[in-house]
């Protein structure tokens, strides 16, 4: 080979590189195909949202934002009409939200160490926990709530009690994992959880950098992230939701960006930055995918929703 052919070689290889690094971490072209959202304290309007939940069977979008309000939208951000708050928040407001496996709300009363179901007209249908303390049964900050596909339920907490509870479809205590800590099945902070298509539950351990992957008897399964803005780190991660086609959409509130991985945790792309205009966040709290693959990203200090699709 001619030193010129090996030059050119060499030259090929460091292009195809760099434009794989670049690729794998960001992917700053794609705009957003909708940006939705004023700041206000009006029905339909939002403030500083800190969670979102999209009802597949419906289509229906409800955000939780820091009046608190729980509110209603389509998946276009427009307003259902559908706006009410929890019985109390003199204490502190709701931060988590999910839907369970008949379609009403999850909403992770923080303060009051509970979670109230809802239908989607603001009813409240039945209220899981209530009690403070660190005793099984009892919950300290309470910070999200998934439902499988056989009833049970499993919520997270960080504070006074850094762990995981299960509890039964009739909202009866069956066991609980974890404490504060930096190993398997420790955590500092779980923010939000989700429910794998391989069945395991994916947790947000927000201040160790890092997801945790448990089976839903609470044996550790894997890890995956470490501190860091590169493809493969996190920095703060806040919220986790998977799209249709079983890849994981990671919200870091620290990175202003969301990060998609696979299920076993190898990066694929990240998408979003620091800033106020389409395509830029400001610390996102959080991150659902409607049944098309379409990322609705919880903008929370721009007071808004981004959608995207990467």
């Amino acid at each position: 080979m001619s030193p010129r052919v090996a030059v050119i070689l060499f030259a090929a290889l460091v292009a195809a590189a760099v434009g794989l690094t670049f690729a794998l971490a960001g992917l700053g072209g794609i705009e957003p195909d909708l940006v939705w959202g004023k700041k206000g304290v009006q029905d339909g309007d939002v403030a500083r949202p800190r969670a979102i939940a999209i009802d597949p069977k419906t289509g229906h979008l409800f955000l939780v934002d820091f009046t608190p309000r729980m509110q209603g939208y389509d998946l276009d951000g427009n307003f259902l009409n559908v706006t009410f708050r929890p019985p109390d928040f003199r204490n502190g407001r709701p931060s988590g939200l999910g839907v369970d496996r008949d379609g009403n709300l999850l909403v992770a009363d923080s303060h009051y160490h509970c979670v109230r179901i809802y239908d989607h007209s603001g009813n409240e249908l039945k209220k899981l926990g209530g009690q403070a303390g660190d005793q099984p049964g009892q919950f300290g900050y309470l910070s999200d709530c998934v439902q499988d596909a056989d009833g049970f339920y499993y919520i997270s907490e960080f504070g006074q009690n850094q762990r995981i509870t299960k509890l039964d479809p009739d909202g009866k205590f069956v066991a609980c994992w974890g404490e504060q800590g930096t190993g398997p099945l420790q955590f500092n902070r779980v923010r939000a959880l989700a429910l794998g298509p391989d069945g395991n539950i994916y947790a947000a351990d927000a201040c160790n950098h890092r997801i945790q992957v448990l089976t839903r008897d609470g044996e550790f399964v894997r890890q995956f992230g470490e501190p860091g803005g590169g493809p493969g780190q996190m920095q703060y991660p806040y919220d986790v939701a998977f799209g249709p086609g079983g890849e994981l959409y990671v919200a870091e509130y620290g990175n202003h960006r969301i990060q998609k991985w696979t299920a076993d945790g190898r990066p694929l792309a990240t998408w979003g930055k620091p800033g106020r205009g389409p395509g830029e966040l400001a610390n996102p709290w959080a991150v659902a995918v409607d049944k098309h693959g379409r990322v609705h990203v919880v903008d929370t200090e721009n007071h808004r929703v981004q959608r995207v699709k990467f």
